[in-house]
């Protein structure tokens, strides 16, 4: 049965904020054993290992009921590398013991229950991880430096993913040499583990299929769950819903297909999208749409500013998400 898209205005309540910290139904698979190394990387089979080591001491320190200084693994790489992987393998390993949620989602919670309640929510876990980190204004980075910094002291552990590394961040997207002092204090929690390798979702360039006919829009949008929504609408659509309602806000959607597809007109509405195309990810949504290709919603002079790696990581996103839809690639 198609459903609809426009016009959902999700509710969250917070009481349900914390509970709903746990890896996305895309990553429901992933365990330590199910990540396979490149050999041609030997830089992914060192951060297995570093997971795997990582993981131990919090397994036992739950048990025991020990609470020391917490510490930080930090998975810095390229995209399509296995970071979310080995960060979602990390959290089933724990099991509950451990709250995995994006970084917008840990700011989203500090404003939902206010910053005590949500640092003594999230002080009950053993890991707090965080997928995505990233330090896009200074509003995040003050409440971030400072939630991390209280967390650590009562114990709590950080592991995070990230293609920016922790000392670098924000770089090109604020005044990041006014906040340096809490930028250092983010990077100091961590133990940087870098990760090389091509994408896995491809090998080489993005290869989208070309824009979607009317007659597969219209198969995809008649299957089970399947949506159509107008390109335009639908980015004017999600403007109305705060990002990390996202999830909420495609709950239900199986297929999405996108009619009149174009190059998006400013910054706020590419990472809007970023985040949703995120959200559609990690729910395994088919996608296919028309008019211009994908790969021309994010314009040059975009994929050339501070927020280039958000941008390529939500194409080479898509592009599997494309290919599923024709049914010829796994996402």
């Amino acid at each position: 049965m198609t459903v609809t898209v426009l016009g959902r205005r999700p509710l969250v309540d917070p009481s349900d904020l914390v509970a709903a910290l746990v890896p996305p139904p895309h990553f429901d698979g992933a365990t330590l054993d199910t990540y396979l190394p490149d050999p041609a990387h030997p830089s992914q089979a060192q951060a297995l290992a570093a997971v795997a080591r990582f993981a131990a001491p919090h397994l036992r320190r739950v048990r025991l009921g020990r609470r020391g200084p917490g510490i930080g693994i930090y998975l810095d790489g390229g995209f399509g590398v296995g970071k979310t992987h080995l960060l979602a393998a990390l959290a089933h390993a724990l099991r509950g013991r451990a709250a995995f949620g994006t970084f917008v989602e840990y700011t989203n919670l500090v404003g939902a229950l206010g910053f005590a309640a949500a640092r003594d929510a999230l002080s009950r876990f053993a890991v707090v991880a965080i997928d995505e980190f990233e330090l896009d204004d200074p509003g995040d980075t003050l409440i971030m430096a400072r939630l991390m910094r209280e967390l650590t002291d009562a114990g709590t552990c950080i592991a995070a993913t990230s293609n920016t590394l922790p000392d670098a961040l924000g770089e090109g997207r604020f005044a990041a040499e006014d906040f340096q002092r809490e930028i250092q204090a983010v990077s100091r929690v961590f133990e940087v583990i870098r990760i090389d390798g091509p994408d896995y979702r491809h090998r080489g360039d993005l290869e989208f299929p070309p824009p979607a006919s009317d007659e597969l829009l219209d198969s995809l949008a008649g299957t089970p769950g399947g949506a159509r929504v107008g390109w335009q609408a639908l980015v004017a659509d999600i403007a109305q819903v705060h990002p990390s309602r996202y999830g909420a806000y495609v709950d239900g959607v199986t297929a999405l297909a996108v009619d009149g597809v174009a190059a998006l007109d400013d910054q706020n509405q590419a990472l809007r999208v970023v985040a949703l195309v995120d959200r559609l990810y990690d729910r395994d949504v088919a996608v296919a749409a028309s008019g211009e290709p994908l790969t021309a919603i994010f314009p040059p002079e975009m994929l050339r500013g501070g927020y280039r790696k958000k941008y390529l990581r939500a194409l080479s996103r898509l592009e599997s998400m494309a290919h599923a839809a024709l049914g010829d690639r796994v996402i």
